[in-house]
């Protein structure tokens, strides 16, 4: 296993995403210095917490399609990641989050304005690195800025009457997550000067990677034990929150599920029905549904891949596939 949690990945492939990831980390960290401590402090909160920095190291590898070692790789997997950060403090003051990465969540440590602010500067410093990327990486960006607040927006306001409330959670984990993803692949194969086709496969591969990406959370908060997953199960339980094997089960037309259905229309506060209800859907029929949809859209994903050249870089994507769901065995 790579230092990058990637099976089999190439050791001159390994070394440059090594020696790149330094380079992002860097630029990362030099975007939030200034003559301002609060802001410093508060932005560097959530960089100096880690992460996978999946989004980044997505960019990089897609490079090795191009010249990985031409201006704006590196530029543009910061801009993806600082995308991240910024709604991550805007996400958590709409969830009342009080934890993010293992730390305090910046609206609980300095108050929901603060975070939110925070949030909006790190979106100016995007704008300040893609001002030298060229107005093609910029209508990028807006356009993947729009995706992820309408998806957003559309979490908020939950499914329109009559709609199949599975459809509108896959749009929703679509916009959120896939989009960001489809475009951190994106940028690296566009601004290494990727052939176009490559660009258009890669972006539709991160879409569906990152889609996955956010299935397997779904099923790893019910199916996993917390020494396995690094998470407490039943998370999405204790809040309420609609994934996709609570929104299996709520399809279900079996009416012995009646009762469970009853528990997951609301947050469930008492922990001995937070493990009575993930003993019932560790073995409900749902489960193993919701890791057959996740395995379709990997498959997708793959399938994206496969008129791509034989090269490392696209080993590293598959391995990575794989990687996400193997997450949930």
């Amino acid at each position: 296993m790579s230092s990058f949690g990637i099976p089999g990945l190439a050791p001159a492939l390994e070394e440059s995403l090594a020696e790149n990831m330094i380079r992002v980390e860097t630029l990362l960290r030099s975007q939030v210095e200034g003559k301002y401590p609060l802001v410093i402090e508060t932005s560097r909160h959530l960089i100096d917490a880690g992460g996978k920095r999946l989004r980044p190291l997505l960019t990089l590898i897609a490079s090795h399609y191009g010249d990985p070692n031409k201006f704006g790789v590196i530029e543009s997997a910061v801009v993806c990641e600082l995308t991240h950060l910024g709604t991550l403090y805007h996400d958590d003051v709409m969830d009342e989050a009080p934890l993010r990465r293992g730390v305090e969540s910046g609206n609980n440590r300095w108050g929901n304005t603060v975070a939110i602010l925070t949030g909006d500067y790190l979106f100016a410093k995007v704008s300040e690195l893609l001002a030298d990327l060229g107005p093609e990486a910029v209508r990028l960006q807006a356009h993947t800025f729009e995706r992820l607040v309408i998806g957003q927006i559309m979490e908020t306001q939950g499914p329109a009457d009559g709609q199949d409330p599975l459809e509108h959670y896959l749009s929703v984990v679509a916009d959120k997550t896939g989009s960001l993803i489809a475009t951190s692949a994106r940028y690296g194969a566009l601004l290494s000067g990727a052939p176009k086709d490559v660009v258009e496969n890669l972006t539709v591969f991160g879409e569906k990677m990152g889609i996955a990406f956010q299935l397997a959370d779904d099923v790893i908060d019910i199916a996993s034990d917390t020494n396995e997953s690094g998470k407490t199960p039943g998370t999405d339980l204790r809040e309420g929150v609609a994934t996709l094997v609570t929104l299996n089960v709520m399809n279900s037309t079996d009416p012995s599920d009646m009762e469970l259905k009853n528990l997951l229309s609301a947050p469930i506060t008492d922990e001995r029905l937070v493990s009575q209800v993930l003993s019932e859907l560790r073995i409900h029929p749902a489960l193993e549904k919701s890791r057959n949809q996740l395995h379709q859209i990997a498959k997708e994903a793959r399938a994206a891949l496969g008129p791509l050249p034989v090269a490392d870089a696209t080993g590293a994507l598959m391995s990575l596939c794989d990687a996400v769901i193997e997450r949930t065995a």
